[in-house]
């Protein structure tokens, strides 16, 4: 699955997945997420392209 990460502010990052969706989440939500997708150690400070 292929994603871009977007902080939109401190405390909460839009996650836009090529199929169209996106959703926005909470720094919780997100560590679950990346953990959920295998994944750990993003860094916070930059837009990121993600695939799977």
């Amino acid at each position: 699955m292929s994603f871009n990460l977007n902080r939109i502010n401190p405390n909460q990052t839009q996650v836009f997945f090529h199929d169209g969706r996106f959703e926005t989440l909470t720094n919780e939500e997100l560590e679950e997420f990346l953990l959920h997708m295998g994944l750990s150690d993003i860094n916070e400070s930059m837009e990121q392209n993600v695939t799977e």
